[in-house]
């Protein structure tokens, strides 16, 4: 298939089909760069999240433009990322109206709360992953105690997200090569 048709597919229907925002695209992402098309591998993807996460702005179009430039340059970044903002913007202009017009219906309270449930399993299946390639690089006993210190920092702490990622760059960067 053509690459430029494959990237504007495969952001498409990630960002369509992510209902919740960034959150619910990303492991639909995952699934379209890592595991279908092979653009990237499992550990540049979490690399790639993780910079990302630390950068302002929303995630999916963070991604986009990284995969979109990596796999076919400038074009490939403009694709991606028409993909990935387009079905959005249209979405949300067309569907707030008709919402709003309902947002008493039981109908849309059953469509919002039961998709909630989804979106976390999902969240949770990426999460697995990525502590297995995790696990795989550092070992267990490192990947539970940041997971834990993150844990506590992001929960307890109110840590804003991105300190915790630049700590984690700084602590893999500066102090794991030499234990």
């Amino acid at each position: 298939m053509n690459i430029w048709i494959s990237l504007f597919l495969g952001f498409f229907l990630a960002n369509v089909l992510g209902y919740g925002g960034g959150p619910a695209s990303i492991p639909l992402m995952y699934e379209e760069i890592v595991n279908h098309h092979h653009w990237l591998t499992n550990k540049e993807f979490s690399n790639m999240l993780a910079l990302g996460n630390a950068l302002p702005g929303p995630i999916a179009t963070k991604i986009a433009a990284y995969v979109g430039y990596d796999v076919y340059g400038w074009l490939g970044f403009s694709i991606a990322l028409f993909a990935t903002v387009f079905p959005s913007a249209f979405a949300l202009i067309f569907l707030l109206k008709i919402i709003q017009r309902h947002r008493q219906s039981l109908v849309v309270k059953g469509m919002t709360l039961f998709i909630q449930p989804v979106i976390a399993a999902m969240m949770f299946i990426l999460t697995w992953q990525m502590m297995k390639e995790s696990t795989l690089s550092i070992g267990i006993v490192q990947s539970l105690v940041i997971a834990f210190i993150s844990f506590l920092a992001l929960e307890k702490w109110k840590i804003h997200p991105a300190f915790l990622i630049t700590a984690s760059f700084a602590y893999g960067g500066l102090i794991l090569p030499h234990l």
